[in-house]
């Protein structure tokens, strides 16, 4: 899914796929948010972005957040409301469409 910036971004950073996943069946589940990327970090970081309305982007990853911790290490979790859309670019890199 290519991110220009238009809508919010929410991410969520975990150490470990299995809470980055869980962390993105949550966020995906309970606010109308759409998975734009992710990101292998390294050390065993991954962190999972998604994009939407910024309410709903928030309680995603509020959401979110809270269901990685609950079976994993959640590293840091993040909502910008409207990013530049030069972003996008960097968003966009390892985007689940490709």
């Amino acid at each position: 899914m290519e991110y220009f910036g238009e809508e919010a971004l929410g991410l969520v950073e975990t150490r470990g796929m299995v809470p980055a996943i869980q962390a993105v069946d949550v966020m995906c589940k309970t606010a109308d948010v759409v998975l734009v990327s992710y990101e292998n970090m390294g050390s065993g970081l991954v962190t999972v972005m998604v994009k939407g309305d910024v309410a709903a982007v928030r309680s995603a990853v509020e959401k979110g957040a809270a269901a990685a911790a609950a079976i994993g290490e959640m590293v840091a979790a993040h909502v910008i409301p409207r990013p530049v859309s030069r972003v996008g670019k960097i968003v966009s890199r390892h985007d689940v469409d490709n």
